[in-house]
């Protein structure tokens, strides 16, 4: 044996550790923005039918709504006006959605104050003032109603 030749053999290549960690790598970035942009539509819809409530726009919050022939505009705004059920609402914050398998829409749980800007953690006594409201939409037609009962 020569002095420059040596019986140790090439060091195993790193590769394929690097395309394995690359690939799950990637796989938590497409999880991660999954999640994130999950049931985006359904949030966008719900945000734009409480804009329009807080800013009193019954009859634009309504048609975004999408009623069905048995919710009158009567039955509408004596939930949502500023005199209603739910009203005054002049903030909001997304608190949950959930999903049930194999349903047609998802439950969005929201929070609704009658105090503009949406108050913090910190401040009790407006938060006792604010009212959570589950609200169901339909992935086909966005549409919004309450939703369906848990069995």
């Amino acid at each position: 044996m020569a002095i420059f030749e040596s019986s140790v053999g090439k060091a195993p290549s790193k590769k394929k550790w690097y395309v394995l960690l690359g690939v799950c790598i990637a796989a938590l970035i497409v999880l991660g923005f999954w999640l994130l942009l999950r049931f985006h539509a359904e949030k966008a819809t719900v945000t734009h039918f409480l804009d329009a409530v807080a800013a009193g726009k019954m009859d634009e919050a309504y048609r975004i709504w999408k009623p069905s022939d048995a919710y009158s505009f009567k039955d509408f705004t004596d939930d949502w006006s500023p005199g209603g059920y739910y009203g005054p609402v002049k903030s909001f914050e997304i608190e949950d959605t959930k999903h049930t398998k194999n349903s047609s829409g998802v439950t969005i749980t929201v929070a609704v104050s009658p105090t503009s800007p949406f108050p913090s953690k910190n401040d009790a006594a407006a938060r006792v003032k604010t009212k959570q409201v589950k609200l169901w939409v339909q992935f086909k037609d966005q549409s919004i109603s309450y939703p369906p009962p848990e069995f």
